[in-house]
This record gives structure tokens, C-alpha cells and sequence, in this order.
């Protein structure tokens, strides 16, 4: 974990309640996909913790959903102004467990952090395959970055407006080696129940310090209690004692 000082070099919605914040200086604590960041934001207390879209040598990139006062401050703050981050928390994805040809699942907010996934899988000569999982329409983000990547990309829309009509696990090819999930837990749980190969999930939590000191993030393994952002928030199918 290191604490730095970052400058915001464009800050700008995808949708509705979506945007993508673009962070320049020194960004070597971010080493994995699957990594999040812990952002300060003035007069709160907890930071907000946001995961990483995409890392560049001097650069992050996150995409976050507008949904309380921290996030709607973060949306008000303009190109040129700093952020106070920890950086370099969390696990990350195993990417040694792969294989050849690797689903990437992502509901609405739990998309960003595949992205960078998919770009390394991709760096590596895989064949990755993203669905992506939205209400509607006009809620969908990041469809053509995972094409441009070459990745074989479905989206699915609730409503059916866009895409294929119902959830991720509605997509999900017949073949594929591993598959890499985050979304909310209806979606995890459904995948959980559905997938043919091992895999990974990526959990979303309220944190308060979100490097393991509070154990606020906590939730239930078959190896006792773990913190999402200490041991989290990449967890291996079969660990996780889902609520019920």
C-alpha cells in the first residue's frame, strides 16, 4: 500500500450515473489487475474505495457509479485538481490459472475491473470472452473498449434494449478454461450455480480503512473470516460461504 498524490487529467460521465476519472503521477503501488485504489475526498472521513479500469506506466484509469455524497463529490471535481489515494490494495486476479481461453462476466459497476484483465489476457495471445451485464440501454459502458481489445463480446440488458435480453449467465458460452466474475451478488451467486470450470469472483463491499485494520469488509470462506480488502476482494470459486 502507498499513499500519493494524484492529478485528475479528465473526469467525465459514460452515462447516467457513470463516469471515468483519468489519474496521472505515481502509480507504481498499482501493480495487478484486480487491484483497487482508497480515494480521499475533503471533509470525509472513509475514503471511497473505486477499482482500477486500466494502468498506464505514469497513469490509472477508474470508472465509478455515482452513488452517494463521496462519489457525487468525486463527480464534481474538474481536470487539474489533486487526490490524496492509497494505492495498491487488494489481491488482484490470478492470471497463472487462465488457460487459453479465459470469460471475463461483469454486471453493471463490476465491469471496470475486467477491463484491465482482459487487456493482459489479451497481451498474452488468449482468446478472452466478455459478457457484459446491464439494466438497459442506456446504461451500457465500455461495449466497444472490450472489441477494440479483441475480446468476443456479448452484452446483455435486463429489459432487452440492447444486446441480448437477460443476465450475464444467459451469455455464458459452452466452452471456456476459467472465468473471472464481479457484479453484485445476485449475479456472482447465479454464475456460482451455472459455471462448468473454476473461477474467480471479485466482491464489492462497504469499507471503512480498506487495508484490513477495521474488519469492516468482512465475509464468510470455508477458511473463516476474511477481509475483502486485505485477502479480497478476488476470492476462488468454492471459498466463499454465500449468505443465503
Amino acid at each position: 500500500m502507498e499513499q500519493t498524490l494524484l492529478r485528475i487529467e479528465e473526469n467525465r460521465p459514460l452515462t447516467r450515473d457513470i463516469l471515468k476519472i483519468r489519474l496521472t503521477g505515481d502509480v507504481s503501488g498499482v501493480e495487478r489487475p484486480g487491484q483497487f485504489v482508497n480515494i480521499k475526498l475533503e471533509g470525509l472521513f472513509l475514503r471511497r474505495p473505486i477499482s482500477v479500469f486500466d494502468r498506464e506506466e505514469d497513469a490509472i484509469t477508474l470508472i465509478y457509479r455515482t452513488v452517494g455524497v463521496g462519489t457525487r463529490r468525486l463527480s464534481e471535481m474538474k481536470a487539474g485538481e489533486t487526490l490524496d489515494v492509497l494505492t495498491g490494495l487488494g489481491n488482484g486476479y490470478d492470471l497463472t490459472r487462465a488457460g487459453d481461453r479465459p470469460l471475463l462476466l461483469g454486471g453493471g459497476a463490476g465491469v471496470p475491473p475486467l477491463y484491465w484483465l482482459a487487456r493482459v489476457l489479451r497481451e498474452q495471445g488468449k482468446r478472452v470472452t466478455a459478457v457484459l451485464g446491464f439494466n438497459s440501454a442506456e446504461d451500457v459502458f465500455a461495449e466497444e473498449d472490450f472489441r477494440k481489445l479483441g475480446c468476443e463480446t456479448t452484452v446483455t440488458t435486463a429489459d432487452g434494449s440492447h444486446g441480448i435480453r437477460g443476465f450475464v449467465t444467459d451469455a455464458m458460452p459452452e466452452e471456456y478454461s476459467y472465468f473471472y466474475a464481479c457484479g453484485p451478488e445476485p449475479m456472482m451467486r447465479a454464475v456460482d450455480r451455472r459455471a462448468k470450470t473454476e473461477g474467480e469472483f471479485s466482491l464489492e463491499e462497504r469499507m471503512g480503512c480498506g487495508f484490513g485494520a477495521c474488519m469492516g469488509c468482512s465475509c464468510r470462506t470455508r477458511d473463516g473470516m476474511k477481509r475483502i480488502c486485505r485477502e479480497g476482494p478476488v476470492l476462488r470459486r468454492g471459498e466463499i460461504l454465500w449468505e443465503k
